[in-house]
């Protein structure tokens, strides 16, 4: 569901942009007030997890429509709102820069619309209350896949809203809903399906790594910390590095939605702060659309979901170390 800049105007794109840095700073604020030096390495290695897994796209069977994971639901069920939601940063400013996966200029709305919602709404209205009387495997199924359809749907509404307050497009509003939002109501189930199992499997690894878990759940888990990390990296590893290769090759649910109404996936905006971001995009993008430029050898993808996995570990264990979100633990 990422946004292209064609989709969004100047104005709106700013607009976004604000909104989402304010989220933004407000998190590292709360995240430096309540981190645990525990979660840094989670932060680092779920983020690498979500990145490799949006490189799966998945069928939506009778419809030519493809979905991926967001992320932020599962992200924030693990690390809580706020630093889940500095991590989902994280991942889309590694897949706009370098990989041109979503514009620079629509970052701040794809922010929004991907993280936003799964973060916030997800861990504050859905999971948290669903968790306060105790953990179960049904709870955890349940808030997987209302938080994933819920905040996906909000999501895909709000690219349409944005879309409709650009009005630099010709996708008529009701229609464009009227296509976004059933598709995405499929592609939210399939993902909290997916997310339902990563979290039903740390539940039970490792379930003080869930977020508002009691502390009567420390000693239950069956692994120690450091063998569920080294799990979930190197399921990332895997995802990336190899179950990449068998993504859908159908358009994802944004650019089937376009292509339904315009009879083609591809939008162009004319002006010069397109082209000033297109410029940028154009000369960091190491791999454009997770391929070798130039080539499409599988190779390119498997190194392409190895490497963007590990420039997203890389960025938020950095941002860890650079915003002290680790100092209230290490001071006496």
């Amino acid at each position: 569901m990422h946004m292209a800049d064609a989709l969004a105007a100047p104005a709106v794109a700013g607009t976004m942009y604000v909104c989402s840095a304010a989220a933004a700073a407000y998190s590292v604020k709360k995240v430096r007030l309540d981190m645990d030096t525990k979660k840094v390495p989670v932060m680092g290695v779920m983020g690498a997890f979500v990145f490799a897994a949006q490189m799966i796209n998945f069928t939506i069977p009778g419809t030519g429509s493809s979905g991926h994971l967001c992320g932020g639901m599962l992200l924030s069920a693990l690390l809580g709102p706020y630093a889940g939601f500095l991590t989902m940063i994280g991942v889309l400013l590694i897949q706009g820069l370098l990989f041109a996966d979503g514009g620079l200029l629509a970052l701040g709305c794809n922010v929004w619309n991907m993280a936003f919602y799964g973060c916030f709404l997800g861990a504050l209205l859905i999971w948290k209350p669903l968790m306060k009387r105790g953990m179960s495997k049904a709870k955890i199924a349940a808030a997987s896949i209302l938080g994933c359809v819920l905040t996906l749907q909000l999501g895909a509404f709000s690219v349409c809203l944005e879309t409709l307050a650009s009005g630099i497009t010709e996708l008529p509003f009701a229609v464009f809903v009227g296509t976004m939002q059933p598709i995405h109501l499929a592609i939210g189930f399939v993902e909290g399906l997916i997310t339902a199992a990563v979290l039903v499997f740390v539940y039970e690894a490792r379930p003080e790594l869930l977020y508002d878990s009691s502390p009567k759940e420390k000693d239950r888990g069956r692994f120690s910390f450091k063998k569920t990390i080294l799990v979930l990296a190197a399921a990332a590893v895997l995802i990336g590095g190899g179950l990449s290769l068998a993504a859908s090759s159908h358009p994802d649910g944004l650019e089937w939605s376009i292509e339904k109404l315009t009879g083609s996936a591809e939008l162009e905006a004319e002006g010069r702060i397109y082209e000033a971001s297109g410029a940028v995009q154009e000369a960091t993008s190491l791999l454009p659309d997770y391929a070798f430029p130039g080539s499409e050898s599988a190779l390119g993808t498997t190194f392409s979901g190895i490497a963007g996995a590990a420039a997203v570990l890389g960025v938020c264990v950095g941002a860890s170390y650079l915003f002290k979100f680790f100092r209230k633990c290490s001071e006496p």
